[in-house]
């Protein structure tokens, strides 16, 4: 079961997904749950131009959106996050892992980054690709007003609403929103469907873990954050994407194969129709810190060197080292 409808789609009786078209970089979903009085929003969107245009999809088709009571932000990537301040009125809750990290690459700092990629080269042209139908001049960083850690339940009305912290993974404080009634759940960046996953933090056993819970859950409707909604063998695949990179990255690693040259060896095979493949030279990199304990983190351009070399931007400075001194 895959649901491709764009825009607002009901599951249930009082529970929403948003869809993105696409669902690449930057294009992701979120989620509504209404019942009695009451309104959760899942996540907002990369800006104030596509939140509002889903907040007044929403509105439209279900009165107790008009005004949100409350939001969760499953992560702390901003299309996920920045469109906050739209529902700045609401409660917003994200664990507190994902509340420090949102406060690392505000809107601003975004903004700032997509002017300068003029004149950074094939990597520039890379971020313009990845990014350039948004835009981040002019949004106001809104940051969750509630944290919590580990595990959170809510009601929306009648109904229990839980949030589980399944981070870090995809980033540091990954959170899942189960609504048991309308057996449906919001995963976040856990799962992109028909879209190559990234793993910006690791490790990955976190994450496998998540998709195994996931697959454990009573759930009809499970909604990704990039891609259609799905259903558990949608989180198999991405399960087993994770365990193929992991045992092949392994392997690379034993043999002292460095992680960007490790990226351009892997096969994808059945996994090379997903959008956005080269995204595996982000989590070799990760995997490789995550074999040698390193705690240095690569920084995140040179990543996006390497994934616009992947996709055909070119080649950036050679000289620059490609994984953290680890193998």
């Amino acid at each position: 079961m895959a649901t491709k409808q764009q825009g607002l789609h009901a599951l249930a009786n009082g529970a929403y997904a948003w869809l993105a078209p696409g669902g690449g970089w930057g294009w992701s979903n979120a989620g509504l749950i209404v019942d009695g009085e009451e309104s959760l929003l899942i996540d907002t969107l990369y800006d104030l131009e596509l939140t509002a245009a889903m907040l007044s999809g929403m509105r439209a088709a279900e009165p107790l959106a008009t005004n949100i009571d409350t939001l969760v932000n499953t992560h702390a990537n901003g299309d996920h996050c920045h469109g906050n301040e739209l529902v700045g009125d609401a409660k917003i809750i994200a664990s507190t892992a994902s509340a420090l990290e949102m406060a690392e690459l505000p809107p601003e700092a975004m903004a700032a980054i997509m002017t300068a990629a003029r004149d950074m080269g094939p990597v520039g042209e890379y971020f313009i690709h990845c990014f350039g139908q948004f835009r981040f001049a002019g949004i106001r960083h809104t940051p969750p007003t509630h944290t919590f850690d580990g595990h959170m339940d809510l009601r929306v009305g009648d109904k229990p609403v839980h949030l589980i912290e399944v981070g870090p993974a995809h980033t540091r404080g990954d959170v899942l929103v189960h609504s048991p009634v309308d057996r449906c759940v919001y995963t976040g960046d856990i799962l992109f469907i028909e879209g190559t996953p990234v793993m910006w933090q690791g490790p990955v056993a976190n994450w496998i873990k998540a998709c195994r819970l996931i697959e454990g859950m009573d759930v009809e409707s499970i909604v990704p954050g990039h891609g259609p909604v799905t259903d558990k063998p949608g989180v198999i695949a991405v399960r087993r994407y994770l365990e193929y990179v992991h045992d092949q990255a392994r392997s690379r690693y034993d043999a002292g194969m460095g992680a960007f040259d490790a990226a351009k060896d892997i096969e994808l095979n059945e996994y090379s129709s997903w959008s956005d493949p080269e995204r595996i030279a982000v989590n070799v990199d990760s995997l490789y810190r995550e074999f040698s304990g390193e705690d240095t983190v690569t920084d995140v351009v040179e990543l996006f060197r390497q994934m616009a070399e992947l996709a055909g931007f070119g080649a950036a400075d050679t000289d620059t080292p490609t994984h953290n001194d680890n193998g």
